[in-house]
């Protein structure tokens, strides 16, 4: 079994506490600049290189805490050029026959002060890794260890003083790390795959996003500009994989048999491809000094866009948290407890919401029908109960921001 790190604070030569990043992909790569940002040295490993973990072709939704995230970190004024800002998120029950528009207005105040001109943000992983990578190749603070597979380091140095004064684990749903921890985990598999393509449409805007709930499961329709979107199709994992293997003109004629009659396939712009989804939580979040970040620690459905912001209001804390070690407000030993008390809350408030929505919107029962309609009837006539839907999406529960200190 892996063991935890000393709890004892090691700073580096320079004076900053030393953290070891396990995983770079958006998630841990965006920890490891957070924990710069915060004042410590960060060792940062991967397997893969840094081509190789920018060349994954699917696309994100940012919402409002990731924003706030990334504006904090000094990233977002970088990466806001190559987003698609979205000013209206349209839900619609296929089965109920019955839609809710979320619009600009109803943004929480404190948003629309903010000057905030957006409901969400769609942006690629490609453009996303290759900032975050260079931002990190600029930092003397980063030792990156990138294209090879990171050997368990030793918890002392030469001078016999703990090497690592953190561990984070952001190593996926399958985590290595998790697992020699020897922390367990809940899963529920949904019997369901997603699959991702670029298509280009007509009959959709450019700033608009839609979520289609269909008995056969989300439908996601995300706006890349120029007519083109990328698509989150849940299915069944027969079906993912018989739609994997059409041909692109057959592929297009099963995605118009589909979607709403307004929308009209015209090219696929890449080749389909499908992964299973499924919901998964960690039984503890941390282990000694070692924090589980991001998929290592839970993993939903990406119903409603939840998945990476989710996993990045991990790093706001973790941020937050870090700071505060690092100005010696917090003593780094206590920083894993503290982690798992200000998360719980989200993630489980967050985990059942989206696994709610499946349950409820991913089937023909005839009995459901009236409560969904009753539910998207309520969210369409009353803006405070949309600004409150939206705010929670959009932000988690228990806004980051409003976290009592510890």
């Amino acid at each position: 079994m892996l063991a935890a790190p000393s709890p004892s604070a090691a700073r580096t030569p320079s004076g900053r506490l030393l953290a070891r990043v396990l995983g770079a992909g958006p998630t841990g790569a965006l920890a490891a600049l957070a924990l710069v940002e915060a004042g410590w040295a960060v060792e940062l490993c991967d397997p893969l290189s840094a081509e190789a973990l920018s060349q994954r072709r699917r696309a994100y939704a940012f919402n409002q805490s990731s924003r706030e995230l990334l504006q904090r970190l000094d990233l977002w004024s970088a990466i806001e050029p190559s987003l698609i800002p979205f000013n209206e998120l349209q839900l619609w029950d296929l089965g109920a026959e019955q839609a809710v528009v979320f619009g600009l207005d109803d943004l929480a105040p404190a948003q629309g002060r903010c000057g905030v001109s957006a409901i969400g943000w769609i942006g690629r992983h490609d453009q996303l890794m290759a900032l975050l990578l260079e931002r990190l190749g600029q930092q003397q603070a980063v030792s990156l260890q990138l294209g090879r597979t990171p050997m368990p380091a030793p918890l002392l140095n030469a001078d016999g003083l703990p090497r690592f004064d953190l561990v984070i684990a952001a190593d996926g749903p399958e985590s290595a790390t998790r697992r020699n921890l020897g922390i367990g985990c809940w899963r529920r598999p949904y019997g369901q795959s997603c699959l991702t393509a670029e298509v280009e449409l007509r009959g959709a805007a450019d700033d608009q996003a839609w979520e289609l709930l269909r008995p056969e499961g989300p439908f996601a329709v995300l706006p890349l500009g120029e007519r083109r979107f990328q698509l989150v199709w849940s299915a069944s994992e027969s079906r993912c994989r018989q739609l994997e293997s059409l041909s692109a003109s057959a592929f297009l004629d099963c995605l118009a048999g589909v979607l709403p009659d307004r929308f009209q396939p015209d090219v696929l712009l890449d080749q389909p491809r499908a992964y299973p989804v499924q919901l998964l939580l960690a039984q503890r979040l941390h282990r000694g000094s070692t924090l589980l970040v991001g998929e290592s620690a839970h993993r939903c459905h990406p119903v409603g866009g939840q998945g990476l912001n989710l996993c990045w209001r991990d790093v706001a804390v973790l941020h937050q948290l870090a700071r505060r070690a690092a100005q010696g407000k917090l003593q780094p030993r206590r920083l894993g407890a503290a982690y798992g008390r200000r998360r719980w809350p989200d993630l489980l408030l967050t985990l059942l919401a989206t696994d709610l929505l499946v349950r409820i919107f991913s089937n023909r029962s005839p009995w459901l029908l009236p409560l969904r309609g009753l539910a998207l009837t309520l969210l369409a006539r009353f803006r405070r109960l949309r600004r409150l839907t939206l705010a929670v999406m959009s932000t988690g529960v228990g806004a980051i921001q409003h976290a009592p200190p510890d």
